[in-house]
């Protein structure tokens, strides 16, 4: 009976999912590629641009490296004079950006190597 529980405990703890979601936002697969989508728009290619600076600025996995990144990349986001509003959710790995135009998105780090200066 012993078996059976150490069994059933070892395949619950095997089966149980892991919450890293950072590798899964950064990696950038299967999506548009951020020149191509700083393309569509000037307020797509902002978005680019402070999805890049967010990516670039990875500081570690404490919630407060987290919010510290977060910070820096709405700061960097507040320099644009098309963004109205900012919220980040440092914990989510990601920044929902309001633009003047009414226009929402939610930005995640791209990590291509590139700063946002290159969009």
């Amino acid at each position: 009976m012993d078996r059976r529980w150490s069994m059933a405990l070892l395949a619950l703890l095997a089966g149980c999912r892991k919450y890293d979601l950072e590798s899964r936002l950064r990696n950038q697969d299967g999506l548009i590629p951020a020149d191509q989508y700083a393309h569509y728009g000037k307020e797509q290619a902002e978005a680019a641009a402070i999805g890049r600076e967010y990516g670039r600025m990875a500081g570690g996995d404490t919630p407060e490296a987290l919010k510290q990144q977060a910070d820096s990349a709405m700061m960097y986001a507040r320099t644009f004079p098309d963004v109205a509003d900012i919220v980040a959710d440092p914990l989510g790995y990601r920044l929902t950006i309001r633009f003047a135009s009414g226009w929402r998105v939610a930005v995640n780090p791209v990590d291509d190597g590139k700063s946002g200066a290159d969009t």
